[in-house]
C-alpha cells in the first residue's frame, strides 16, 4: 500500500475509547486533571497510561513521524509514580504523567539529543536541562523525543520543509494529510493532537510553539523569555529562545508551566530577571472561567488577517462578538508602528543577530558535551557535507550554517540590530498595549509570531476551528513581558466558552513497521 493510501485510510477512522481495568476510562483527550482523578479512584495507572501511549506511537508513528525515540527508563519512571502514590505520595498535577520533549531538550539519560539530525546521535549530555530537572522534581514520567523541523529549520534558507528532519523523515499533520504542520515543535504538536502523550514541550525562538500549535488543533504557550530556563536546550538564538508546554487544554498548558518555570542558575541572567513576574502560589489560580469579563483586547488585522481564507474570517469574526458578549472590550483595527519591518526579519535585525547569536551559543553547547560527534557549528556543517544522502544536503541545502559559520561574534553590526529589534518593539507593539491601555491583543492563525520574537514577549495560541479541508487554526493572546496570569485568564475563558478543539479522527491501527523507526 502507498504511504498516501495509507495515510487517508487512518485519517477517515474514528477514534475509539479504551477500557483500563473493569471499569471504563476513556484516555483519549483526557485532561492532566482527568488523569489524576483516574489515578486517585484507582481506574488508572501510570504504567498503563504509558503503555498506552506507546502502543499509539508504535501505530500512528510510521505515518504521522512525530515521535524519534522512546525513553527506555520511561517503564521504570511509571512504575515508581505507581508505588509513590500506594505509599500516599503526590508530587503534583504531573505526578505520572508522561511527557515528551522536542529533541532539542538535553536529557542524562539513555536518549539521544540530537535537533533531529544524524550528527549529534551518540552525542552525551553532561546533565538534564533545566526544566527536565524540574519535571522530574515533580514526578513527570519522561517519555521521550519528539521530532521538529531539523536544527529548528535553521540549517538552510532555501527551505529545510516545515516538520522535516533527517531521523524521522516528514512528519504529518493529523488533521489533514496535505496540511502544513508547522515548525520547528511539529513533533510535539503532532503527538498531542493525535493522543500520542499527555503533554509536550516545545521551543521557540520564531514562530516554533504558536505555529505547529495553532496548525495541529493544540495549545500552545510560548512565555516571557527568561520565564523558563534554557540551560541544556540545544540554542538558536538565546536571546529570543524560550521553551514552554503543548498541550490540548489551557489548563494542561498551566500546570505544566507551573512546573517548569523558575530561576535557574545555569541561565542566571535571563531567569533572574523573568523571576520577578512569576506569582506567588503560581499561575493555576488565573484558570477563571470569567477570565474575559473586563479585559481590553486589541484587535490588529492588517497585516495578520491578509492572507486567511473567509472560513477563517468568518469564524473570527463571530469569535470576536464571543469576547464581546463575555465582557470583554474589543478595541478594534488597531495598527502597529513599523509592523511591514518587525514582520521581515531581515529588516528588523533579527536575522542579522540570529547569524552571530548561533554559531557562538551552538559551540558553547556543543563544547560541553562529554562526547560527541561534533564539537562547533563547523563541525556540523563537515557532517552534513559528508552525509549528504542521509542529511538530504542536495534538496534542503545549509547555507544558512556556513552564513553563521562565516560571522565574528557579536560586533557593531549586530548591536545595531539589537538595538533596532528593542526600538521597533517599544515604538510599535508596546506602544498599541500602552496608549491603548490593552491587556492583550487579539490575532488569528500565528502571523503575529514576529512581533513576539523580537520583544522577548508572550502569546498563547488556542484552537478555535477548522476550516473546508478540516485544517485547525486558532486565535493568539499576546500580551507584554510578564503578563502570562491575564493571557491564561482570557485564553481559559475562551477556550471554556467555545471548546472549538475536536480530536482527529484516528484510530490505533496496526501498520507494517517502518525500518526508519528502529528506535521506537
Amino acid at each position: 500500500m502507498k504511504f498516501n493510501n495509507k495515510l487517508q485510510l487512518l485519517l477517515t477512522l474514528l477514534s475509539i475509547s479504551t477500557p483500563i481495568n473493569t471499569k471504563s476510562f476513556k484516555i483519549e483527550e483526557a485532561t492532566i486533571k482527568q488523569i489524576q482523578t483516574a489515578f486517585t479512584e484507582h481506574k488508572l495507572t501510570s504504567t498503563q497510561l504509558l503503555n498506552f501511549y506507546t502502543g499509539q506511537i508504535k501505530s500512528l508513528n510510521p505515518i504521522l513521524r512525530s515521535v524519534i525515540e522512546l525513553n527506555p527508563d520511561a517503564q521504570f519512571q511509571a512504575e515508581k509514580a505507581d508505588e509513590e502514590r500506594r505509599n500516599g505520595k503526590c508530587l503534583g498535577e504531573l505526578h505520572g504523567i508522561p511527557v515528551l520533549l522536542k529533541d532539542t531538550i538535553a536529557t542524562k539519560d539513555r536518549m539521544n539529543t540530537s535537533a533531529g539530525s544524524y550528527a549529534l546521535v551518540g552525542a552525551v549530555a553532561p546533565r538534564d536541562a533545566g526544566v527536565v530537572e524540574k519535571l522530574r522534581e515533580g514526578g513527570a514520567v519522561i517519555m521521550g523525543k519528539s521530532s521538529l523541523s531539523e536544527w529548528y529549520k535553521f540549517r538552510s534558507l532555501s527551505g529545510v520543509p516545515n516538520g522535516w528532519c533527517a531521523r524521522t523523515g516528514q512528519g504529518v499533520n493529523p488533521y489533514y494529510s496535505a496540511g502544513d504542520p508547522c515548525g520547528s515543535s511539529s513533533g510535539s504538536a503532532i503527538s498531542v493532537a493525535a493522543n500520542m502523550v499527555s503533554v509536550s514541550l516545545g521551543t521557540e525562538t520564531h514562530s516554533s510553539i504558536i505555529c505547529p500549535s495553532d496548525h495541529n488543533s493544540v495549545v500552545g504557550f510560548k512565555p516571557t523569555v527568561g520565564l523558563t530556563s534554557r540551560a541544556g536546550v540545544i540554542p538558536v538564538m538565546p536571546s529570543l529562545d524560550t521553551v514552554g508546554p503543548i498541550t490540548r487544554t489551557v489548563s494542561d498548558a498551566v500546570y505544566l508551566l507551573d512546573v517548569i518555570v523558575g530561576y535557574d542558575p545555569r541561565d542566571h541572567e535571563a531567569t533572574a530577571e523573568a523571576a520577578k513576574f512569576i506569582p506567588v502560589g503560581g499561575y493555576k489560580q488565573f484558570l477563571n472561567p470569567n477570565g474575559l469579563k473586563g479585559k481590553r483586547l486589541g484587535i490588529v488585522r492588517n497585516p495578520f488577517m491578509n492572507l486567511l481564507n473567509e472560513s477563517i474570517v468568518s469564524a473570527f469574526e463571530h469569535h470576536l462578538n464571543l469576547l464581546r458578549k463575555k465582557g470583554a472590550t474589543v478595541v478594534d483595527n488597531l495598527e502597529i508602528h513599523n509592523i511591514n519591518q518587525i514582520i521581515s526579519p531581515k529588516q528588523s535585525g533579527e536575522f542579522t543577530l540570529m547569524m552571530a547569536e548561533f554559531k557562538l551559543a551552538l559551540n558553547d553547547y556543543l563544547k560541553e558535551l562529554i562526547t560527541s560527534p561534533v564539537r562547533s557549528l563547523a563541525d556540523v556543517i563537515a557532517f552534513n557535507q559528508n552525509n549528504p544522502e542521509i542529511e538530504k544536503i542536495k534538496e534542503y541545502g545549509q547555507d544558512s550554517f556556513i552564513m553563521s559559520e562565516k560571522t565574528n561574534g557579536i560586533g557593531s553590526k549586530e548591536k545595531k540590530a539589537k538595538e533596532l529589534m528593542k526600538r521597533l518593539s517599544r515604538d510599535g507593539f508596546e506602544k498599541l498595549m500602552m496608549e491603548n491601555s490593552l491587556d492583550a491583543m487579539v490575532t488569528p492563525g500565528s502571523g503575529v509570531v514576529s512581533v513576539l520574537a523580537i520583544g522577548g514577549y508572550p502569546g498563547i495560541t488556542v484552537p478555535a476551528g477548522y476550516d473546508g479541508n478540516g485544517m485547525p487554526f486558532g486565535i493568539c493572546f499576546s500580551g507584554l513581558k510578564g503578563t502570562e496570569p491575564t493571557l491564561i485568564e482570557i485564553a481559559y475563558d475562551f477556550e471554556q466558552t467555545t471548546m472549538a478543539r475536536r480530536p482527529p479522527f484516528l484510530k490505533t491501527y496496526q501498520l507494517t513497521r517502518d525500518p526508519l523507526f528502529g528506535s521506537i
